[in-house]
């Protein structure tokens, strides 16, 4: 199995280097504060991985609120023990007050690690509910047909209703034209005659004239 190339980046070295500082600045203000042993080295676990998951919180985008409550509580900690550790704190004197800060510590991060584990957001993949599911298909929009309106001047002769039969509806001469016009368009256009009911759509007439006017179609 060839080895994967491995790319060293400046941002990188420089993360793990200012993470070791911090790391062990934290280390020697619990040391002093009287945390010997493993609990000065968990001292600055607990700091970073708090650190870490209200970062996380930040960028899943939910419940910002905490998430910025809980990453500023870990980076005053972090940043205070660069600060106390600078020579500005005498470490072999530390006051009680700090120490009872260093002490009480864990049961800060406790809390604040427990909240933003439960605050999770719901991950994604997670199947719909039966109420996120939408109930209804939208149906599609019906496709507008051309239409084209009878000639000036036609109307609909006086009493022939569109249920008559077409072998009673008379057709003005007008219409017919029309409707010989329209029909070579439509065989030019698509090289098949055209049917009954788009003559019916193209003229805007009832089907029963539309089937009488088809009739005197060549």
């Amino acid at each position: 199995m060839r080895a994967l190339p491995v790319r060293l980046d400046a941002v990188l070295v420089q993360a793990v280097i200012a993470a070791a500082l911090s790391f062990a600045h934290l280390h020697d203000l619990a040391l002093a504060a009287g945390q010997d042993g493993w609990k000065a080295w968990a001292y600055p676990v607990s700091v970073d991985l708090l650190l870490v998951a209200a970062w996380r919180r930040l960028r899943s985008g939910e419940a910002k609120a905490a998430g910025w409550c809980w990453f500023l509580v870990a980076l005053t900690a972090s940043l205070g023990a660069n600060v106390a550790t600078a020579g500005l704190l005498d470490l072999d004197d530390v006051p009680a007050w700090l120490c009872i800060l260093v002490a009480g510590w864990p049961a800060v991060a406790f809390l604040g690690g427990t909240l933003l584990a439960h605050g999770a957001p719901k991950p994604t993949g997670t199947p719909a509910t039966a109420s996120e599911t939408p109930s209804t298909v939208a149906a599609p929009e019906p496709t507008a047909v051309e239409t084209e309106p009878p000639p000036a001047g036609f109307e609909l002769p006086a009493g022939a209703p569109e249920s008559a039969p077409a072998s009673t509806s008379p057709v003005p001469p007008a219409l017919v034209a029309l409707a010989r016009k329209v029909a070579d368009e439509h065989r030019a256009r698509t090289g098949t005659p055209i049917d009954t009911t788009t003559l019916r759509t193209r003229l805007g007439v009832p089907m029963p004239l539309a089937e009488a006017i088809a009739t005197q179609l060549p």
